[in-house]
């Protein structure tokens, strides 16, 4: 019976990529969806808006591109009515006068345009020409210019979108009550003059006495819109007249999270000089300070510490800003924060410190370097998982090379919880590197003294798996046991000449190097009936003692079965005198082909074969292995090589 030992599948990774962005719980129709209504906005308006949502999220989606869209503070998605007029770009398509298109709304609150044009009323025609006299005349005649349309929209916020400052004069003069009125997202005039950044129109609501800390429907305010378009002359008139520096978004978020990730020293500057509180988080946990480690603005980063910021500040996973400055190789950011007495000692939820997500990453070997002095090896051990695992399993030589030389132990061991992770409970920095096939990184662990028999399943089954003979060479010149079992699948022969039987050049190979062959030809059954193979269900999931499979039941298996004769073959030039017990003689009779391999079985073995055996025994592994290099002669080094060129 075959025994299945899976080592290649799919398994989960040791480090997650933590991102804190919008996207994360989107489907990928919503995001298509998303790039399409996003689009539609750059090409109408040409503007943007973000309220940074910095979501935790463990997806291995490109870990750059989320962390980019997560700094740069993600773009609301906000449904508006079907309307031609909007104070938010962000959330569907903006108003263009001068277009000849008409924007659409489909039934699941989507956008799409449409050629045909979208005719405007008279009023809002002369509103858009900024033509006061004519909507003093349309009042006069007795025209109602307070009720709002569909949208929840007045004439009054239709002359803040265009910037009509005599228009908004004449219909806040007759209509006074409406100065605070709100569209259906709940949009003041004041706001959408500060959106659309008509600084006459906003300094006259607010001399008429309009309240600057009405929001929207994202709760955001003019002072927050101000710092979001970078309008530093809209922020100090709504400071003037006494905005609240500090109210939050439905995120969470200030304005001081915005300016920050607009990289606006000047607005942080006067943001701060009003009283914006430097350590405000939003709903995860995120500080201006911890945005400015994201995006790796030293700049920033230097001025809030300088006004008091927590140099410590965590997210709700416990992530530092040493942690983000360090997964998004900010080289600088990393230096400053570090000279500024910043911990490179705390985890994360998930036990990880700034050192093992720096590793994690490539091109990474400064930030690396910087945080090895730093960090606590004891720490390090008490996460379970050494930062040689992770570079290890990232390919990331130059990191695993300065780890290595910084003296980190090769031998370190994942922690129960870790191993388990994994499918084959892999354990060392090697079996990462035997298991990706990395030459260079096994060889630097092994030179640093990596031990090649820890594993639950040795590395070295891992080489024949992947049939690199330059790596089984090079852990088995490092003492790899080449009569390794695997305890999880017992089996009463060497695990190596399981792996190597579908490869006949490498089962000679193991077999050079010693693989006890004798082992194969011993069976409990002899010469008398076999009980049938057994086949594992998958439907039977009690627990079972684990059977020791014989090397008969393993060759038995269908697709192993047919090359029976050749595995027997190769096998009895490395033993002496064996009897083939019933199993492997029926195997042998199945082949015409394979009657010569049953009569090369049958002893007396020669007396020329028995004689290689014995020197080989007696010259030991150590000697075999600089057999071309010992005092002997030509003929003799072939005969003990197995070379086959000349007759003896």
């Amino acid at each position: 019976m075959a025994t299945q030992v899976s080592t290649s599948g799919p398994s989960r990774q040791v480090l997650g990529s933590e991102e804190y962005s919008l996207y994360s719980s989107l489907s990928e129709d919503e995001l298509i969806q998303m790039a399409i209504e996003q689009s539609l906005l750059e090409g109408n308006s040409g503007q943007t808006t973000a309220c940074s949502n910095q979501k935790q999220s463990d997806n291995l989606n490109e870990r750059a591109t989320a962390a980019s869209l997560a700094n740069r503070q993600t773009p609301r998605q906000t449904q508006l009515p079907q309307h031609n007029r909007s104070a938010q770009p962000s959330a569907a398509p903006s108003h263009n006068p001068g277009s000849n298109k008409a924007t659409r709304r489909r039934y699941d609150g989507s956008y799409f345009s449409t050629p045909q044009a979208v005719e405007k009323t008279p009023i809002e025609q002369a509103i858009m020409n900024k033509d006061a006299e004519t909507i003093s005349k349309m009042i006069k005649s007795g025209q109602k210019l307070n009720e709002p349309n569909t949208d929840g929209w007045l004439p009054l916020h239709d002359a803040a979108y265009y910037g009509s400052l005599e228009v908004m004069k004449i219909l806040l003069q007759t209509y006074p009550n409406s100065i605070d009125q709100r569209t259906l997202q709940e949009e003041t005039a004041t706001l959408i003059s500060t959106t659309k950044g008509h600084l006459d129109c906003l300094l006259f609501m607010l001399q008429s006495g309009a309240d600057p800390d009405i929001a929207n429907k994202n709760k955001e305010t003019p002072i927050y819109k101000a710092c979001e378009t970078k309008n530093v002359e809209a922020l100090k008139l709504l400071i003037q007249y006494h905005a609240d520096v500090n109210h939050r978004c439905n995120r969470g978020l200030v304005a001081l999270h915005e300016a920050v990730s607009r990289n606006d020293l000047e607005i942080i500057s006067i943001l701060e000089k009003s009283g914006a509180k430097v350590d405000a988080k939003n709903i995860y946990g995120i500080s201006p300070l911890f945005t400015a480690a994201q995006i790796g603005k030293v700049d920033l980063l230097r001025y809030l510490t300088k006004c008091g910021a927590d140099i410590n500040t965590q997210a709700n996973d416990d992530a530092t800003a040493l942690f983000e400055a360090s997964k998004n190789g900010h080289d600088e950011a990393v230096e400053f924060l570090l000279s500024q007495g910043a911990d490179a000692n705390k985890q994360n939820k998930h036990g990880f410190l700034p050192i093992h997500i720096a590793a994690k990453q490539r091109d990474n070997t400064d930030v690396v370097s910087m945080l090895i002095p730093v960090t606590s090896r004891v720490r390090v051990k008490r996460s379970g998982i050494s930062p040689l695992h992770i570079a290890a399993e990232r390919n990331n030589d130059d990191v695993l090379e300065e780890l290595i030389d910084a003296g980190y132990d090769v031998n370190m061991t994942l922690s129960f919880d870790r191993a388990r992770l994994y499918e084959d409970r892999r354990s060392t920095a090697l079996y990462f590197a035997v298991m990706n096939n990395n030459l260079n990184a096994a060889e630097m662990l092994l030179k640093a003294g990596a031990k090649p028999n820890v594993d639950l399943i040795n590395p070295l089954l891992i080489s024949i798996r992947h049939g690199c003979c330059k790596m089984i060479k090079l852990l088995l010149d490092h003492g790899a046991n080449v009569n390794t079992y695997i305890s999880s699948h017992p089996t009463s022969f060497p695990a190596t000449v399981m792996f190597a039987l579908k490869y006949l050049s490498l089962l000679k190979f193991v077999m050079d190097h010693g693989c006890d062959g004798e082992s194969c030809f011993k069976c409990d059954y002899g010469n008398g009936p076999h009980p049938p193979i057994e086949v594992s269900s998958r439907e039977d999931d009690a627990p079972k003692e684990p059977k020791i499979v014989q090397f008969c039941e393993m060759i038995s298996a269908p697709e192993v079965s047919r090359w029976a004769g050749p595995i027997i073959d190769v096998l009895l030039d490395y033993v002496g005198n064996v009897s083939l017990c019933s199993r492997l003689q029926e195997h042998l009779d199945s082949y015409e082909d394979w009657a010569v391999i049953k009569k090369k079985s049958e002893p007396p073995r020669p007396l020329l074969h028995l004689c290689r055996l014995k020197v080989r025994d007696i010259l030991g592994l150590k000697r075999l292995k600089k057999i071309n290099r010992l005092p002997l002669p030509p003929r003799l080094i072939r005969y003990l090589s197995y070379d086959y060129s000349e007759d003896y």
